[in-house]
């Protein structure tokens, strides 16, 4: 009698801990639920049945899978289309989302563990944003997954992602606008401590070492991905005794920014410059020029980083531990030959 009372006591995260697999893994099999893997699934049963763990009673069709959307910020058409995709997927699979930010701040990011706690997260998709190390571990220790999209600095070693060919879009970016007849192409980066925003920078460059044309580091200017931060560069860039003829901005938002810069000055796009950005945002089409910009497929972005966490979830191993996907450069009308630019004065 006694060895059956110390039975019962086994808790699902020791059962995770002996199967290998995660502590939302084991819940799913103690709920009923059907998306783990039979051998998975076996391999819990077996030893649910060894330590006599007794099941609590709960509502039909056991507790309703949750997974945690975290961003930096949420202030951006650009995480409004992660957040479509993920929705999509977590709809259609009958999986329920908390979207957060934490706006880099450490206190911010504690409070949205505790949350996580107590709500029995069953995964993480992490976007463009650092956790300390010590949540990382926390995250491990709870058995809880975590897929990282656009990953901040250097991919961990031990989570998923999920990106976009950032030096290829940078990279297509330059060279249309090289194809134009451009030489002096300015660019108006992004943070530097995001690994996309590194990318698109090399991309640039290599593009123009491409062409024999000498990196010019005084038509590089910073940017911060928002409309305030183009407008800044793009007055920046003009400032300078020779400005460029061209603009690649890092970001859709800092390429209207760049445009509103331009009209300001008494300036056209594309006749006096030609400007191309970086996302495709639903509003680019509509800008006045419709914007010549990079797409990325974010929500497709969300979608895959949606599936591989519920993968890992489901104790199953991701198709692959790093994705990128696809990138391409879309012509409208915000960019034009150097020919054909009016002459400056």
């Amino acid at each position: 009698m006694a060895r059956e009372s110390i039975k019962s006591k086994v808790t699902i995260t020791e059962i995770a801990r002996q199967a290998g697999v995660s502590v939302p893994t084991v819940s799913r099999v103690v709920n009923g639920r059907s998306d783990v893997s039979p051998d998975t699934r076996a391999r819990i049963e077996d030893l649910l049945r060894h330590h006599g763990y007794q099941r609590k009673s709960s509502p039909p069709g056991g507790r309703a899978v949750l997974i945690d959307l975290v961003f930096n910020d949420l202030d951006s058409p650009w995480a409004v289309e992660i957040i479509r995709g993920v929705e999509e997927v977590a709809h259609a699979s009958g999986v329920g989302t908390v979207v957060s930010a934490i706006h880099d701040a450490q206190g911010s990011a504690r409070q949205w563990m505790t949350n996580l706690r107590t709500r029995a997260s069953d995964g993480v998709i992490l976007v463009t944003s650092v956790l300390e190390p010590r949540m990382h571990e926390e995250l491990r220790r709870l058995g809880v997954p975590l897929v990282v999209v656009d990953p901040a600095g250097s991919p961990s070693l031990d989570a998923p992602t999920v990106g976009a060919a950032n030096w290829a879009g940078g990279m297509a970016a330059t060279e249309h606008l090289l194809g134009l007849g451009h030489r002096r192409i300015g660019l108006i980066a992004g943070p530097q401590r995001l690994l996309c925003s590194r990318a698109r920078l090399d991309g640039y460059r290599a593009a123009l070492e491409g062409a024999d044309i000498a990196v010019d580091d005084a038509l590089i200017v910073p940017g911060d991905f928002y409309h305030a931060s183009g407008f800044d560069g793009c007055n920046a860039l003009f400032d300078l005794d020779e400005p460029p003829t061209a603009l690649f901005a890092a970001s859709d938002q800092m390429a209207l920014g760049a445009i509103e810069a331009l009209r300001c000055r008494g300036l056209r796009v594309p006749e006096d410059m030609s400007v191309v950005g970086f996302d495709d945002l639903p509003e680019v089409r509509w800008s006045a020029p419709p914007l010549t910009t990079v797409r990325q497929p974010l929500a497709d972005m969300g979608k895959l980083a949606t599936r591989t966490v519920l993968r890992l979830a489901a104790g199953e191993e991701p198709a692959s531990p790093r994705v990128e996907l696809a990138t391409e450069l879309v012509v409208r009308a915000s960019t034009a030959p150097l020919a054909r630019q009016a002459r400056r004065s």
